[in-house]
């Protein structure tokens, strides 16, 4: 990493990066996990049950996907900065 990066700049790419990682992380375990369950399932032979923990397990992992991704702008590092400035301004 380019080592004239300015300090601040370089925190919230840490930061970010260390976010990005912990959602592949969580996807993938995401993936092997239900893909072991659906082959549980499969050779249980009765009724489908893989369906309910996939949904559930789903919804985190599509708020995880929000929160590093999605909502930029609305609640994203910038809007940390933006509250963390008016809580110092205040104070």
């Amino acid at each position: 990493m380019d080592e004239s990066m300015p300090n601040d700049l370089r925190d919230q790419a840490k930061r970010h990066v260390a976010r990005l990682r912990g959602f592949y992380a969580h996807a993938a375990v995401f993936v092997v996990v239900i893909l072991l369950l659906l082959l549980i399932d499969i050779s249980g032979g009765g009724r489908w049950w893989v369906q309910w923990p996939l949904m559930g397990w789903g919804i985190g992992l599509a708020a995880h996907a929000l929160y590093t991704f999605g909502l930029g702008g609305r609640f994203g590092a910038e809007w940390e900065e933006r509250k963390i400035r008016e809580w110092m301004d205040k104070h």
